[in-house]
């Protein structure tokens, strides 16, 4: 690729700025109830220590197998892999990641214009003063089926994540994630010492962090290493995308894991917020999906002193960590449309958002708006297919191109560039090859598995 081809795709300022991308990326609305859902469901402590294990051996193995095969080739997905292995079905992997990433755009935009909502109801006072269960069901049940509100936020997600990506690398995704980045961690970080100061938070502390090992059992392990997987944004060509725009003399081993340690530290003091906040209200261990951000924890904040600004904030934490992450589901396609098709990064970010817009549609009227769409839940079965099972099966093919097709050689070789010594490369070569496809392979298995028993 000549530098006028580089200089018109994009490259990070520093490798803080890919850093603060990547981790932008990774951490999302699964981090913040995703995570402490599982540890709920999951025996607790001992899931945590399973998770932060799973995260060291597979996470960080297949996040650095996707930035050296992005950077290698300089290319989005469909270009990368038609760049090593060209006139191969191999680039269709690339467009597996494309799909993945705008379907998943289309529903993720909608609950985050769902958190961007609430964070004006709460602001606004909605939830002061005495809010029963049923008072909060029923504003959370009025919210996400009126189609008006749905619509309004989820168009202003869109569109901000649009105004980003036209903006091109530097001047847009690294610009706002060195200010949206340094915003989330000051807020979960003040969050999680007031939630701290809560009285009975160290009966949520003992259940988050302290293992219990007669917990452990098969389904704890299965499910930690799918949340370690999941919570990286990996299998669907983020992290290519966002490594072809790395410099040939970053260290491409020391990238990854300092943004495999960011995602697992976000998660962590998330954990922080809820167990402590949960354990306020007398229910430690109790977590449960939407209903713990937009159901539950309006209760609590409404008997908490100070819960309306504690309640502000937190909706804030779950609208900038829904930002950084729809900024990178929306970079994939439009980095294939700059790549391969030539387009200007205006048009290309206004077709993509556009179309993941109107994909995300039933999304949107699967909670109330419509009785068609509610009857299939768009939102839930997108979220499996895309969110779950695609994920996997891109992730797996990932490992399979990068250690047999393309090499583990060729690719220590360009890890090499950056950082010539790699002693982790036995321990690498090991993973990528055998233990993370098969990690990956029991991941699909139990999914499935799930899907099919219900």
């Amino acid at each position: 690729m000549d530098g006028q081809q580089l200089s018109q795709r994009g490259a990070w300022g520093s490798k803080v700025a890919f850093i603060f991308a990547a981790t932008g990326s990774a951490i999302g609305l699964g981090n913040i109830w995703r995570f402490p859902t599982m540890v709920s469901q999951n025996g607790g402590a001992v899931f945590v220590l399973i998770y932060i294990l799973a995260v060291a051996l597979i996470g960080f193995t297949v996040m650095l197998a996707e930035l050296t095969l992005g950077r290698h080739a300089q290319k989005n997905p469909v270009g990368a892999f038609e760049y090593i292995k060209p006139h191969t079905p191999w680039k269709l992997i690339g467009y597996l990641g494309i799909l993945t990433g705008i379907f998943i755009l289309s529903f993720y935009a909608v609950v985050a214009g769902w958190a961007l909502g609430y964070f004006f109801k709460t602001a606004s006072g909605t939830f002061k003063g005495k809010v029963t269960p049923e008072m909060s069901n029923q504003i959370f049940t009025e919210f996400s089926s009126d189609p008006i509100q749905v619509f309004f936020f989820f168009a202003i997600i869109m569109g901000l994540t649009i105004f980003i990506i036209s903006k091109g690398v530097k001047k847009g995704i690294e610009k706002w994630t060195k200010i949206l980045m340094p915003m989330l961690f000051i807020l979960i970080v003040f969050l999680a010492v007031r939630a701290l100061t809560l009285p009975g938070a160290g009966q949520g502390i003992s259940f988050y962090l302290k293992p219990d090992f007669s917990k452990l059992n098969v389904a704890v392990v299965l499910f930690a290493l799918g949340q370690a997987f999941f919570s990286l944004s990996l299998g669907m060509g983020t992290m290519i995308t966002y490594g072809s725009y790395i410099s040939k003399s970053d260290n491409l081993v020391s990238s990854a894991g300092w943004v495999s340690f960011s995602d697992t530290l976000i998660a962590l003091l998330a954990g922080l917020i809820i167990f402590p906040t949960l354990a306020f209200s007398g229910q430690p261990g109790s977590v449960g999906g939407d209903a713990l951000a937009f159901k539950v924890f309006p209760l609590i904040f409404s008997e908490m002193p100070g819960g309306q600004i504690f309640g502000t904030l937190f909706f804030a934490l779950l609208f900038v960590a829904a930002i950084t992450s729809t900024i990178s589901l929306l970079e994939v396609p439009v980095a294939y449309l700059v790549d391969e098709r030539n387009w200007s990064r205006n048009k290309a970010a206004l077709l993509a958002g556009f179309i993941t817009f109107l994909i995300g549609i039933p999304a949107a009227l699967s909670t109330g708006g419509m009785e068609f769409f509610t009857k299939i839940n768009f939102l839930g079965l997108f979220a499996i297919i895309f969110g779950n099972i695609s994920l996997a099966v891109g992730a797996l093919f990932i490992c399979i191109f990068v250690a047999y097709i393309w090499g583990v050689k060729k690719a220590v070789k360009e890890i090499h560039s950056g950082n010539p010594r790699f002693n982790l490369r036995p321990l690498w070569a090991f993973s990528v090859k055998f233990l993370s496809p098969a990690a990956i392979i029991i991941i699909l298995i139990t999914l499935i598995k799930k899907i099919i028993t219900g």
